[in-house]
């Protein structure tokens, strides 16, 4: 065994494969197993099917330029079938546990500062530029670059500031922390339960949830995750014939009136891609292909880092395994999320649910795209999973994720600062790509008051300086008149 491998904790020779299947995703040799693929399949469907409830909500509720608005039954169908597509070629095609589906954030901005600019089929034709000019992105080999140009410690940085984002996404879907009010003398920005006290039955799901997961982790219980979202989901259940609960969000844990119901493809192709240009300014297209673009492009960087991190499938330069591949069909994801209507599709950070539950390739994806394929016609009885039995998957997540921070040279200021920010500001603006756009710009600039600037990379130099822009988008759209 070389000295390499010793210190990867690598055997000299992985195990041989069972069949072809097994050779193809590479299962034996990444140390996984079918039955973990399965489970961290379903563990990550359950921990994300939320979005095929939240997308219809947040695209359904926003009207277009003209008024119109988009019918919730068909954003739903086109959510899964755009989830289940991506999701199975990122795992053929990428071999990486990583789901795909509408992002939340970039829904939003569709929604609400898009869409009142022009028609739906025109924002929709923004989404579908930016996925292709993202492929460009991937083709010329600039986005794949970038990654490779980060240094390790800030890599490691950004998979311990999603840990404690996702963590914190689970405390809040739960209710367990909730945003106080506008109230005047209020400073405190969060606080515990809705009232600042826990009360109420959902919140006592999510807590023994948390319990039940953390107590099978401990004991190496295999199927941890999952074990505990379909316990609390039938607790949840019981819970809600008797007390008929109406404060469990988005998802009531009741049994359906019907299993199966029609899935409607009213909404798929309805895009225009250059309608934009003709509604609005250039300047104002050209800015929110900008701010989608760059969104997307450190959003997914941050995730595919932090997945394949916690999956022990970084090599030992830190690199993601067929980044390239990875990369084109994310980018491929935000085109056909466009084309679809259901906003852009991305790499979706839940995914370490099921990394969590054993997923090493991308098997996992049949599972979890499988899943979203019958959520087609299926979506009442796969959509009664409340938000408080899933979330638990994502706090103990978190705590896996975290473990990472002890590779970071504390000692290093050049680097533990911009690594601290980058931890920090992800879950405090509730936002990946805030986290890492502040982590390059602390590195550069300390890099350079050390005078060591020419030991950054040029490409961090470029990055950094396009973060600046992002971050300093308000005033620059006032100078520029679009607002």
């Amino acid at each position: 065994m070389s000295e390499t491998q010793k210190a990867a904790g690598r055997p000299s020779s992985p195990p041989a494969a069972v069949n072809s299947v097994d050779r193809f995703f590479k299962i034996s040799e990444r140390g996984s197993t079918f039955g973990r693929e399965i489970r961290g399949g379903f563990a990550t469907f359950f921990t994300m099917a939320y979005i095929l409830v939240l997308n219809p909500i947040i695209l359904g509720s926003a009207k277009d330029k003209f008024g119109h608005q988009l019918d919730a039954v068909q954003l739903t169908t086109a959510t899964a079938l755009v989830a289940a597509v991506m999701t199975v070629i990122m795992g053929i095609g990428g071999n990486l546990p990583l789901a795909l589906a509408a992002g939340l954030g970039l829904n939003a901005v569709v929604a609400f500062q898009i869409a009142p600019l022009m028609s739906w089929d025109d924002a929709m034709g923004l989404i579908v530029l930016e996925g292709l000019l993202i492929c460009v992105l991937v083709v010329t080999g600039l986005r794949e670059a970038v990654m490779h140009a980060i240094p390790q410690p800030l890599k490691q940085a950004i998979s311990v500031g999603i840990g404690l984002f996702i963590a914190f996404i689970g405390f809040v879907d739960a209710g367990f922390v909730s945003r106080i009010p506008d109230v005047a003398g209020t400073t405190v920005p969060v606080q515990l339960g809705a009232t600042g006290t826990l009360g109420g039955w959902p919140i006592l799901v999510f807590c023994l949830g948390v319990l039940l997961t953390i107590g099978l982790l401990a004991r190496k219980v295999k199927g941890a995750i999952l074990i505990s979202i379909v316990t609390m989901t039938l607790l949840a259940i019981v819970i809600n014939s008797v007390a008929d609960i109406k404060s469990w969000g988005l998802t009531t844990p009741a049994w359906p009136d019907k299993l199966v119901d029609t899935p409607d493809f009213g909404l798929i192709g309805h895009f225009s891609l250059f309608g934009a240009f003709g509604e609005t300014t250039v300047i104002t297209v050209v800015l929110l292909v900008f701010t989608l673009i760059l969104s997307d492009f450190f959003d997914t960087m941050g995730t595919v880092v932090g997945i394949s991190a916690e999956a022990k499938l970084l090599d030992d330069d830190g690199k993601v395994p067929n980044l390239g591949r990875v990369l084109l069909i994310d980018g491929a994801a935000a085109v056909a999320g466009g084309a679809a209507s259901s906003s852009s599709a991305t790499s979706y950070i839940e995914s370490a649910a099921g990394v969590g539950e054993g997923s090493r390739t991308g098997f996992s994806n049949l599972v979890t795209g499988a899943m979203f394929a019958l959520a087609l016609f299926m979506t009442p009885l796969l959509t009664i999973v409340p938000l408080q039995a899933a979330a638990p998957a994502l706090v103990a997540v978190g705590f896996l994720m975290m473990t990472q921070v002890k590779s970071i040279d504390w000692d290093r200021y050049e680097i533990a600062i911009p690594a601290f920010l980058t931890i920090a500001v992800m879950p405090f603006t509730y936002s990946i790509t805030n986290g890492i756009g502040a982590g390059f710009l602390a590195f550069v600039v300390i890099k350079t008051v050390l005078g060591k600037a020419r030991d950054v990379h040029w490409l961090m130099w470029g990055a950094s300086a396009l973060f600046v822009v992002y971050f300093a988008i308000d005033p620059i759209e006032q100078v520029l008149g679009v607002k």
